[in-house]
């Protein structure tokens, strides 16, 4: 349901977040570009510039960073017009997109569990916000909470990323279990749309706006209701799997961070790929396999890193974008304009023009 908290921790050294590193499965991404595609918006050149054409996207070992997944989601946003991408998104959606999880859900026990499993196992799942769920303080209701990875990220991609959320649980939830699967109520964080007919016609309940946090209430009867294809033996199974995988993820997870941390803390100066290789006792062959596994490169990950640097330094204003391009290790001024261009389509001062603005709205 979910990858995990990305935004940088009060113990992470300046200069490095963890949003730069590929660890999302890019679900939403894929069924962003069909849903886009059907209003007449065409993503794949988006998506081509930020390296993931077709081939690459239909790759199963493919992961996103959420920088990249934020961005494609805004554009889309600005391009279809649709204040309501998410709820269609989350709408779109299938289990089998999830691959073993999906399977796993299926076969879990109750729909309560099945939940839970998800919970448990978000990282793997390709969504993009922090799932957590348990009791409600009412009739022993069952409660599924959606938190926001970074409060302060753009409210437009926090809105879709909200109902993208729930749209796609009770959506699946009716697959799965009974087309007349409705929660009790949802709330969302954001502030109340002009329009809501959509939300009532999708979540067929009471829904809230400007609620202290996204949730969904579901009654307990629901939340008791048996998966129509459990199965003890594969559920099992499949759980084992899945644990296999989340004990890889975190070797990847750790190695993409101590390669950004010593990216970061090296700067103007990027370090070699080969003295990485030999910071890690390894070979350059097998270090670049191992990044393949995570789904980018060192030259990927190193601009990741760079580009959350040039950031940082926009909004201090006394520097120039002499010293920002020194700081951050570009050759000169124009350097460091053409890789801002490339990054978000404008130029560094009117990207420093519009941090600063959104940071006062915030």
């Amino acid at each position: 349901m979910s990858a995990m908290s990305l935004a940088p921790g009060p113990a992470d050294p300046p200069g490095t977040s963890r949003s730069t590193s590929a660890t999302i499965q890019p679900n939403i991404l894929r069924y962003l570009v069909v849903v886009a595609e059907q209003r007449g918006v065409d993503l794949r050149p988006l998506l081509k510039q930020m390296a993931l054409d077709e081939t690459v996207m239909r790759s199963a070992a493919l992961r996103v960073s959420y920088r990249q997944g934020s961005a494609v989601i805004r554009r889309a946003l600005e391009l279809t017009r649709d204040q309501h991408l998410g709820l269609k998104v989350g709408a779109a959606q299938h289990l089998t997109a999830w691959g073993l999880l999906g399977f796993a859900l299926m076969a879990d026990d109750t729909l309560r569990h099945a939940i839970e499993t998800g919970v448990k196992y978000q990282n793997l799942s390709g969504a993009m916000v922090v799932w957590s769920a348990g009791a409600g303080e009412e009739d022993d209701a069952f409660v599924l909470r959606a938190d926001l990875p970074d409060p302060a990220m753009d409210p437009a991609v926090a809105a879709f990323l909200s109902e993208e959320a729930f749209a796609s649980v009770v959506t699946l939830s009716r697959l799965a279990v009974d087309p007349a699967f409705a929660p009790r109520a949802v709330e969302f964080s954001f502030p109340r749309p002009r329009q809501r007919d959509l939300y009532d016609a999708l979540f067929r309940c009471p829904v809230r706006f400007g609620a202290p946090t996204n949730r969904m209430v579901i009654d307990p009867a629901w939340a008791r209701v048996r998966m129509p294809g459990r199965d003890p033996v594969s559920y099992a199974s499949t759980l084992e799997a899945l644990d296999a995988q989340m004990a890889s993820r975190r070797d990847q997870q750790d190695l993409l961070e101590v390669l950004e941390i010593s990216v970061a803390q090296g700067l103007p100066v990027v370090p070699s790929f080969g003295e990485q290789a030999r910071r890690h006792a390894t070979s350059e062959r097998t270090l670049r396999r191992r990044l393949a596994d995570c789904g980018t490169t060192y030259e990927a990950l190193a601009e990741g890193v760079r580009r959350e640097r040039v950031e940082q330094l926009l909004l201090r204003p006394e520097l120039t974008l002499r010293d920002i391009a020194r700081q951050a290790g570009f050759s000169d001024e124009r350097a460091l304009r053409r890789a801002v261009r490339r990054w978000h389509g404008i130029s560094p001062v009117q990207l420093r023009e519009r941090m600063r603005t959104d940071r006062l709205r915030g």
